[in-house]
């Protein structure tokens, strides 16, 4: 009884240790990408995801899986995204998180050298967050 008593005082204590913020979810979506990690990246996304990003969107987690996601995960596989600057917002069920990025690399044979900005809306789903919108923009750097 005691040894019970003791696993559940420290899983109780530790759980906050394991809690992933939006933030991390995001990031846990490039990675996975970068890493052609398809399935992880897509475990991160709401069903009825929209991603947005250079005037095109794609309206669900399967429409992207099928059109979209293999050229973000070649592109990601020759660059690097650094994330410059970065805010999260949360409010109840719902958060969103802002940044400001610089992504270097090649590309198809191109030297790549962009800044960008994401924004990503969240809704908590059990103890998680799934993505639930991503809306990506970008430039050449001067």
């Amino acid at each position: 009884m005691r040894q019970l008593f003791c696993f559940a005082f420290f899983a109780a204590v530790s759980l906050p240790v394991f809690a992933v913020t939006p933030t991390e979810v995001v990031s846990a979506y490039h990675v996975a990408v970068a890493h052609g990690e398809t399935a992880k990246a897509l475990s991160l996304l709401s069903p009825a995801v929209q991603i947005y990003e250079s005037g095109h969107v794609e309206q669900s987690k399967d429409e992207y899986a099928g059109h979209h996601l293999p050229a973000d995960v070649a592109f990601a596989k020759g660059t690097s995204r650094k994330v410059l600057k970065g805010s999260e917002r949360i409010g109840g069920d719902l958060a969103v998180v802002v940044q400001e990025t610089e992504t270097r690399g090649t590309y198809n044979g191109t030297a790549i050298h962009m800044l960008g900005t994401e924004t990503a809306v969240l809704e908590k789903k059990g103890d998680g967050w799934v993505v639930t919108h991503f809306h990506w923009s970008s430039r050449k750097a001067k």
